[in-house]
């Protein structure tokens, strides 16, 4: 007779987290102020205001917004303000920055959500591969969260895993 099939995996006490989870899906957009700008490059206080005023803003309801400037000009802090006080009613969140430091405020706010304790004297594997690609800040930033925590960590899959933490 043969030994029953032992899913050693399964019995391991390992939690797998998939940082896809926490991936940013929200709609974006982006605001800059390039295109608000005289001929591209200057900033008119007078016609700022008027272009501001005069903006269909519900293009961006709902959404986060990163807000920037493509163009080599000087822009005062009050013109970035006055962009936040008109998308903050409506925007879902802000950010300065381009779409990749959205991208990236928004994966770590959706980390920082994350209640660590229920991590707390685990063991932990952070999956490594999967369909959408991941940026390595968002494991340095899962490492920081968990590692006062958690009784180890490790990168991978629980099959085949990479020590990366161990309380001692």
């Amino acid at each position: 007779m043969s030994e029953p099939f032992v899913n050693k995996v399964a019995e391991s006490g390992l939690i797998t987290l998939d940082l896809e989870k926490y991936y940013p899906g929200a709609a974006t957009a982006v605001f800059d102020m390039k295109d608000h700008l005289f001929m591209g490059m200057i900033l008119k206080e007078k016609d700022f205001r008027e272009a501001l005023k005069n903006l269909d803003w519900s293009i961006y309801q709902d959404k986060n917004v990163a807000l920037f400037c493509s163009a080599d000009a000087i822009i005062p802090v009050w013109a970035y303000m006055l962009v936040a006080a008109y998308l903050q009613p409506i925007a879902k969140e802000i950010v300065m920055g381009d779409e990749k430091e959205l991208h990236k405020q928004l994966f770590l706010k959706n980390l920082a959500a994350i209640n660590v304790n229920e991590f707390t004297d685990q063991r932990v594997v952070i999956k490594g591969c999967g369909e959408t690609p991941i940026e390595d800040f968002v494991y340095m930033e899962i490492t920081k969260l968990l590692r006062p925590v958690v009784k180890s960590i490790m990168y991978g899959e629980p099959c085949s895993t990479v020590p990366v933490y161990k309380k001692r």
